[in-house]
């Protein structure tokens, strides 16, 4: 009877040690689970942040080509109103002194 127990007491020391091993095993993959899901996501976000730095870049450099087009264009519009204008502004002061006189 007392070797029943003995083993029966064997075996639950035993079991209790496979448990706590088990516990501590299962802390030290959490943590590693925890580190690698850590660094995962920082990496996640480097990454997502550069592009965005990208998308952003090429968004500012698109705006700025365009933006210089349409001064490019206004430009040249400017600059055919004044040479107009220096080659017909006798005419434009005789016309509009004559619309003044009339009325």
């Amino acid at each position: 009877m007392d070797s029943i127990i003995n083993r029966l007491t064997e075996i639950e020391e035993t079991a209790s040690s496979i448990v706590e091993h088990a516990e501590e095993q299962k802390a030290v993959l959490d943590k590693e689970y925890d580190e690698k899901r850590r660094r995962f996501d920082e990496e996640l976000e480097e990454k997502t942040r550069a592009r965005i730095q990208t998308i952003q870049s090429k968004l500012d450099k698109d705006t700025s080509e365009i933006l210089d087009g349409q001064n490019g264009a206004g430009g040249k519009e400017i600059q055919a109103l004044k040479e107009d204008y220096a080659e017909r502004h006798t005419e434009y002061a005789k016309n509009i002194l004559k619309r003044i006189t009339e009325v």
